[in-house]
């Protein structure tokens, strides 16, 4: 059933200004939304930051099991959100006890990371990466960089070495579209083949290791499902925080005094990112257990909601000048509630992204763009927003 008044979404507008077109949506209708996504397929868009908040600490009412869903038959079987939307057995999709017991697990896997090494183990990648281009005295900083770190750091954390975890960086570029079936089921061997030297060698220590030996008592499947679901999460999210802080630094006045030596900057930088181009502008989604009343409309039951993490943000009602964000860090950028990012996902994405960015600006401190910055443009999906590309140059160095 289609909600009447529904909306369609511009997509134009929403790629080209998003803030101004959530603050439009949020003065005309209010900030629970009946939107049309692909121009037939319905779901509630919560765009005020309160009725975010009350989503997501609701799980029982506002459930993550799309199976749920009334709309399926609308859904083209091409639908690029499928991917992310379409039911698999990982703790993301799970509810009650049992996200309860797996969220634990994965949650007490990232916790024990330790931060040092870590912090080493994404400068080290860094490093990598930079020397590889270090000496032409050009780059794309998205290509080339950001968007290598994240799953070379966070597959080692797993345990997987370098050439595994290269050939899951490949798989992943194909997760949506026709190949992605195949992508998915090699990704799920390389996991296979991954618990199982686990279970050979216990002596391991790593977040695989410790997923097996955990008193939640996982069976093989669900580790293998939480840790794909996990690399879902990490991959494009921390690339474009990376590549959206940099771009900030390099085009932002503010930024540009202290770039070459800026190091109390990064996390300004990445903050402001998490408020004003955050890298998952909406996530689909909840899916209505019962009837019932959002932000003065009817939801019933099956009905899909649509998290609108950066509407969140720009709430006239908690932001009123919309700017000034500082140091306060009560963005929705990592959703919220029980189904959102776990504090130790966070606090490893914003160690890779501050290592990323702070290894950079030493090994290039006069790194400047290429290109006009008007002539930027950003790869928008309605699920995430990152700097399509980032061409600099610098003065030629020598290798690491």
């Amino acid at each position: 059933m289609v909600p009447p008044g529904s909306v369609p979404l511009d997509y134009q507008r929403f790629r080209d200004e998003p803030m101004e077109l959530y603050r439009e949506l949020l003065r005309d209708h209010g900030p629970v939304v009946p939107i049309l996504l692909d121009g037939k397929i319905p779901v509630w868009t919560v765009l005020g930051y309160r009725e975010v908040v009350r989503v997501t600490t609701d799980p029982n009412l506002y459930a993550r099991d799309s199976r749920r869903w009334h709309a399926w038959h609308l859904v083209p079987p091409d639908w690029e959100l499928t991917t992310f939307v379409g039911y698999r057995p990982t703790m993301l999709f799970s509810e009650g006890a049992d996200h309860q017991r797996r969220s634990e697990a994965i949650c007490d896997g990232l916790a024990a990371v330790d931060q040092f090494e870590l912090r080493a183990g994404c400068e080290r990648v860094a490093d990598q990466l930079i020397d590889t281009f270090a000496g032409s005295g050009r780059a794309d900083l998205v290509a080339e960089y950001a968007s290598q770190i994240p799953l070379r750091v966070v597959t080692r954390l797993y345990g997987l070495d370098d050439t595994e975890s290269a050939a899951i960086q490949d798989d992943s570029l194909h997760l949506t579209g026709n190949d992605a079936p195949v992508a998915l089921q090699k990704m799920q061997t390389r996991m296979e083949a991954l618990i199982k030297r686990v279970r050979e060698n216990p002596d391991q220590v790593n977040v695989a290791a410790h997923l097996v030996s955990h008193p939640a008592g996982l069976t093989d499947d669900e580790i293998i499902n939480d840790l794909l679901g996990s690399i879902y999460a990490v991959q494009q999210p921390t690339s474009d925080l990376i590549g959206n802080a940099l771009r900030l630094m390099l085009t932002d006045e503010r930024f540009a005094i202290t770039l070459s030596g800026g190091r109390r900057s990064v996390g300004q930088a990445l903050n402001e990112v998490l408020w004003e181009n955050t890298p998952v502008p909406f996530w689909i989604g909840r899916w209505a257990a019962d009837d019932t009343m959002l932000g003065g409309r009817r939801i019933r039951k099956g009905d899909c909601l649509m998290l609108g993490l950066a509407a969140a943000n720009a709430d006239p009602d908690v932001r009123p000048d919309f700017h000034g964000a500082g140091g306060n860090q009560a963005h929705m950028a990592f959703s919220h509630g029980k189904h959102g990012c776990p504090p130790a996902a966070r606090e490893i994405a914003e160690v890779i992204a501050t290592a990323a960015i702070e290894v950079l600006l030493d090994r290039l401190p006069d790194v400047t763009l290429s290109v006009p910055a008007d002539e930027l443009e950003w790869r928008v999906t309605l699920m995430m927003r990152g700097t399509a590309a980032l061409p600099v140059e610098f003065t030629p160095t020598h290798l690491h």
